[in-house]
C-alpha cells in the first residue's frame, strides 16, 4: 500500500473556522472515522472502546488536532472542559489543573499532580516535555486520580499524547508547509517505510520558528515571546515472530525562542506610556529547552490468552532560561533558571483477555530521576549602595539585599518502587465489578543543598545555608471500586471509589534560612465518581457526563512569608472538590462534526494554616 499527502497552508487564524466547522468528535484513527464506528483508547493499559471505559476521558485523534492547529501542549485546554493550565516557564511546559487539582509551586523539580505521559512513558520533570504535538495518533485526558494503573503524581488525573505507529507492508507519508502574521514557518511531516514483511520504520520531524509578538520598546532588545524550535521522532516496529511484537521510539526536540515577556503591574506605576502588546524588557535572552529519549516496548503473546508488555525508559533533558521578572526596563527582579534532569523507567505487566467473565492486570514499575537545579535571585543590580566607583560585592554587603545575587543549587533523586493490580469481573451482560490496588514505595534525597548571597561581580559576599542534605522515605497504598451498568444499547452508567497519591517534594525556593529547607508530605485524595457514557441516532450522537466529590488532604503550596520573604513548602490541611462536566459531540455528516464540553467546579479550603493564619 502506498500512500503520500501534501498540504500547503496559510494564514494560521484562518484554522478558527476550520475548527469550529470541521472538529472531528473524540478520538479517530488517522483515516475519517464514520458515525457509529468504534473509538479505540488505551487509557486503562487495554485497547477497549471509548464507550466502555469507565472513566472520564476525553479523546482527540491526530487529524482532529492538525485541523484545529493544535501545535503544543498548552492549546488542549481549548479543547478539554475542566482543563486548565499554568504556563509559568514557557510553551510545552504546562502546569495542568484538571478538576481543580494543580501544584502552586513553580519549582523546575517539582512534578505536577496531573501527569503527562509520552506513549506511556511518564514525564515527571520540566526538562522531559520537550516539543510533542506532533504525528499524534491521538491525546487522552484522563480525569479524577489514576492511583491504581499509573501510581504517583496522578491526584488530578493523567494526559496521554500518543504518536503514530509505524505500520507493516505500507510506504505513505505525508508534508505541511505553513506561513503566517509575524513571518510564522511551520513544516511538519512524516514517512512510513517497510522494512522487509516484519519490520517498519517511522521517521516524524517538525518545525517552526516565528519572531515575538510582544514589541519591545528598550532599544537594541528583541521583541519576546518568539518560537524558535524543531524536533525529530523514529518509531521502529518489528514482529520477528508470531506471538512478539517490539517498538523502539527515539526522539529529540530542541527549543531556542526569545523568553516569554512578563506583564508588569500596576500599569500605572510599571508601565508608563506602553501600549497592550508592549513591553520594556532589559533581557532578551533565548531560553533553551532540549529533550533527549528512548523507549522500547516489547510484547509477549504468553498465551492466547495472556500477554506480558515491558516498557524500559531513558530520558534526558535540560531546561534554562532568563526571566525578567519585574517586567521593567531596570534590574529590580531578574531570575536565571537552570534545570538538568535524567530518568530511568520499567513498566512490566501482564495483562489477560481470557473472554470469560475474570481478566485481570499484574505489574511492577521502577522509576529513579536525577535532577540538578539551580537558581539566582538578582535584586537591585543597578543599586550603588556605597557610593564607590562600579557596583561591586560591597554594594551588596551594605544595601543587603539590594545588590546581591543570591544563588541556591542542590541535586534530588527520586526512587519509585510499585506493584499494581486491576480486576475486572463481569457478574452478567448487564453488571461488571472492577477494582484495584497499587503499593508505592518512594525514597528521596536531596543533597548538597546550599545557598550563598554574591556581589553582581561573582564575590562571595555571605554563606545563608551551609551544604545540608534531606531525606523522605514513605509506603502508600492506593486502588479503585467501581460498578458498571450497561444497557441493551450499549450505553454505559458507571460509580467508582477511588484513591490518588502525589509523592513528597523537596522545597527549592530556599534561599535566605536553613529553617526554608523542608519537605512537603504527600498528597491524597479520595474521589467519588458517577457517570453515564449515552448515544443517541444511530451513535452519530455522544454524551457523556461525570459527576465528583474529592476528598483533598496535605495539598502541597509554596508559601512566602510577607514579613521575612522566607519561602517554604508545606500541607494545607484538607480541602474539599466538587462539580462535574459533559460533552457532547454531533456527527451531522461526513464533513461536519460539532463537538463541545462544559465543566462546573466548587473548591474550598476546610482546614490549613499559612504563615499563622487561618486560611
Amino acid at each position: 500500500m502506498s500512500n503520500v499527502k501534501m498540504r500547503i497552508w496559510a494564514l494560521p487564524n484562518l484554522a478558527i473556522a476550520a475548527a469550529l466547522f470541521a472538529s472531528p468528535a473524540w478520538a479517530q484513527a488517522e483515516t475519517e472515522a464514520g458515525a457509529g464506528d468504534e473509538i479505540v483508547v488505551t487509557a486503562a493499559k487495554r485497547a477497549e472502546n471509548l464507550q466502555s471505559v469507565p472513566i472520564s476521558i476525553s479523546a482527540i485523534g491526530g487529524d482532529a488536532l492538525e485541523r484545529a492547529r493544535v501545535t503544543n501542549v498548552d492549546d488542549l485546554v481549548t479543547k478539554v472542559a475542566n482543563l486548565q493550565l499554568t504556563s509559568i516557564v514557557g510553551d510545552n511546559t504546562p502546569i495542568f489543573a484538571l478538576r481543580g487539582v494543580s501544584m502552586s509551586d513553580y519549582s523546575l523539580n517539582q512534578s505536577s499532580p496531573v501527569a503527562t505521559y509520552y506513549d506511556e512513558v511518564y514525564k515527571g520533570n520540566f526538562a522531559f516535555l520537550g516539543v510533542s504535538m506532533f504525528d499524534l495518533e491521538r491525546v487522552e485526558v484522563l480525569r479524577g486520580p489514576q492511583g491504581t494503573l499509573y501510581g504517583k503524581n496522578t491526584t488530578g488525573g493523567a494526559v496521554n499524547l500518543i504518536a503514530r505507529k509505524a505500520k507493516l507492508g505500507e510506504t505513505s507519508g505525508y508534508f505541511n508547509a505553513g506561513y503566517g502574521n509575524y513571518n510564522r514557518i511551520d513544516v511538519n511531516g512524516a514517512i512510513n517505510l517497510p522494512l522487509g514483511d516484519k519490520a517498519a520504520l517511522r521517521l516524524a520531524g517538525v518545525f517552526a520558528n516565528a519572531d515575538g509578538w510582544f514589541k519591545n520598546v528598550v532599544p537594541g532588545k528583541a521583541d519576546l515571546a518568539s518560537v524558535r524550535e524543531w524536533a525529530l521522532r523514529g518509531t521502529l516496529y518489528v514482529e520477528p515472530t508470531d506471538g512478539l511484537r517490539m517498538t523502539l521510539r527515539g526522539s529529540y526536540s530542541r527549543q531556542t525562542p526569545r523568553n516569554y515577556g512578563i506583564y508588569a503591574q500596576p500599569e500605572a506605576v510599571n508601565r508608563p506610556g506602553l501600549g497592550k502588546w508592549e513591553i520594556a524588557a532589559n533581557i532578551d535572552d533565548r531560553r533553551l529547552a532540549e529533550t533527549w529519549s528512548v523507549a522500547l516496548t516489547t510484547d509477549i503473546d504468553v498465551a492466547d490468552w495472556l500477554t506480558l508488555t515491558s516498557i524500559t525508559s531513558y530520558d534526558d533533558g535540560k531546561l534554562s532560561f532568563y526571566e525578567d521578572t519585574d517586567g521593567i526596563a531596570g534590574q529590580t527582579l531578574e531570575i536565571p533558571y537552570y534545570d538538568k534532569a535524567s530518568q530511568f523507567a520499567q513498566d512490566l505487566r501482564l495483562t489477560s483477555d481470557t473472554g470469560g467473565p475474570f481478566d485481570f492486570i499484574l505489574g511492577v514499575y521502577y522509576n529513579r530521576e536525577k535532577v540538578f537545579n539551580r537558581t539566582t535571585f538578582e535584586i537591585g543590580k543597578d543599586v550603588d549602595s556605597d557610593g564607590l566607583p562600579g557596583i561591586t560585592a560591597n554594594d551588596c554587603a551594605v544595601g543587603f539585599p539590594l545588590g546581591c545575587l543570591f544563588n541556591n543549587r542542590f541535586t534530588q533523586i527520586k526512587k519509585s518502587f510499585a506493584v499494581y493490580t486491576d480486576l475486572k469481573y463481569v457478574v452478567s451482560d448487564a453488571v461488571t465489578l472492577r477494582g484495584g490496588l497499587r503499593y508505592t514505595n518512594d525514597r528521596g534525597r536531596q543533597s548538597d543543598f546550599e545557598a550563598n548571597a554574591f556581589g553582581v561581580d561573582g564575590v562571595l559576599v555571605t554563606n545563608l545555608i551551609p551544604n545540608s542534605e534531606l531525606r523522605y522515605k514513605t509506603d502508600n497504598l492506593s486502588g479503585k471500586i467501581g460498578i458498571d451498568l450497561k444497557f441493551a444499547d450499549n450505553d454505559l452508567l458507571y460509580a467508582n471509589v477511588s484513591k490518588g497519591y502525589r509523592a513528597p517534594s523537596f522545597n527549592a525556593q530556599a534561599f535566605f534560612d536553613p529553617s526554608e529547607l523542608s519537605v512537603a508530605k504527600p498528597e491524597k485524595v479520595t474521589a467519588y465518581e458517577v457517570g453515564a457514557k449515552l448515544q443517541f441516532a444511530g451513535r452519530s450522537i455522544t454524551l457523556n457526563m461525570a459527576g465528583f466529590y474529592y476528598d483533598y488532604r496535605n495539598q502541597q503550596f509554596i508559601n512566602v512569608d510577607p514579613a521575612t520573604a522566607a519561602q517554604t513548602l508545606l500541607n494545607i490541611d484538607k480541602s474539599r472538590i466538587y462539580g462535574g462536566e459533559a460533552e457532547l459531540s454531533i456527527r451531522a455528516s461526513d464533513m461536519l462534526s460539532l463537538r463541545g464540553g462544559l465543566g462546573v467546579l466548587s473548591t474550598k479550603i476546610l482546614r490549613g494554616t499559612v504563615s499563622g493564619v487561618n486560611v
